[in-house]
């Protein structure tokens, strides 16, 4: 087949990428410029030169076509906008998810047009067709599994994509980038949102929404333990950054209308922890799940931890629903997707959403 791969500078892209070269595929790379130099020009460096340069010597060594394309608008106009919009709201952002559904697999899919039978990636992954269907299933690692970001997508979008690295450990997958004896064997994954790679996301965002004085204020009694730059530096659970003796202090809530910052250092107390979430516009990789209430498996961020979860969908499209977690969790926080699986497949996601009005949250 005529395969488009997205390579990325990273180990996993270009193991993937020989992985299908040994099959027998027609590969041409494909690297996305997705910065804005004068917007992010305040990080210092260019942040692409040094992956473009990788991605070249990988695509020289095996001998395969590379074309460059930029969706630095596409990006900035949907993702970066997006996450500066969440941050504002007091909400926490999933930029990668959202990239993934409109960039590497929307803005992208537009600009090759039909030119490729199938796009791959180095996502840890897997997708199998049953009948009319295509379903995303989880990788057999279960720390690098990465459907909880690919949990967003349409089955025209499903349909087209090859996942490579579904099958492997990552460990083997280091093996293979040793015996290919790739540029990038030994270089260390990426952390940390998409746009961003080794900046940090502090940065980014006082470059953005700045710093307004708010108060650190302890949630058993209301007393006023110091100073903060602004609620959107943090999220639900967090706990580095809150510089206080007496620690550990993690926060537990915000008051978004008056900046204020709600901190504990008795955390894992019983009524800190929550075991309830609401949540909103849930979309169905397949269909609809046949029964509208019962158990299932969910995540709440990523990582290879499942909740096992009584979940309740409602609406007319179950776009819906209320979820009893089986155990609580510290860090539940709006604006963060919740993913729904059955056994191996990812069945949807879902946004968790805010508390009433005039609660902090």
């Amino acid at each position: 087949m005529k395969v488009a791969v997205l390579i990325s500078g990273g180990v996993d892209s270009s193991v993937a990428l020989r992985l299908l070269q040994e099959e027998g595929h027609e590969i041409t790379a494909f690297y996305l410029k997705i910065w804005l130099e004068d917007e992010l020009s305040y990080l210092g460096s260019c942040p692409w030169e040094e992956d473009l340069a990788i991605v070249r010597q990988v695509c020289e060594q095996a001998g395969v076509p590379l074309e460059v394309i930029s969706l630095q608008h596409e990006y900035w106009d949907i993702i970066v906008n997006y996450t500066i919009a969440s941050v504002k709201q007091g909400r926490t952002p999933s930029p990668d998810i959202l990239c993934n559904q409109y960039i590497k697999f929307g803005a992208f899919y537009n600009a090759i047009g039909n030119r490729f039978e199938k796009i791959a990636t180095g996502h840890y992954a897997s997708v199998e067709q049953i009948g009319d269907l295509v379903y995303l299933k989880k990788a057999v690692d279960p720390i690098k599994d990465q459907t909880y970001f690919l949990s967003r997508l349409s089955q025209a979008q499903l349909a087209r994509l090859l996942f490579p690295l579904g099958p492997y450990l990552k460990s083997e997958v280091r093996a293979r980038a040793l015996k290919y004896d790739l540029v990038n064997k030994e270089r260390r994954d990426s952390q940390g949102i998409c746009f961003l790679g080794k900046f940090k996301f502090s940065d980014f965002i006082k470059h953005h929404v700045g710093v307004q004085e708010g108060d650190l204020v302890e949630y058993e009694t209301n007393r006023c333990l110091g100073k903060h730059e602004g609620f959107w530096y943090y999220t639900i659970g967090q706990r580095k950054g809150i510089k206080l003796g007496a620690g550990p202090w993690y926060v537990v809530a915000k008051d978004v209308v008056r900046n204020i910052v709600y901190i504990s250092s008795h955390y894992y107390e019983p009524d800190k922890l929550r075991d309830t979430i609401a949540v909103g516009d849930i979309t169905w990789l397949t269909e609809q799940p046949r029964e509208y209430s019962g158990i299932f498996q969910i995540k709440i961020r990523h990582g290879e931890a499942f909740y096992e979860a009584a979940v309740e969908f409602f609406g007319a499209a179950k776009e819906r629903a209320n979820i009893k977690l089986s155990t609580s969790d510290q860090g539940i926080a709006p604006g963060q997707f919740v993913v729904f699986y059955n056994g191996d497949v990812c069945l949807g996601a879902g946004i968790i959403e805010e508390p009433a009005p005039g609660v902090i949250w």
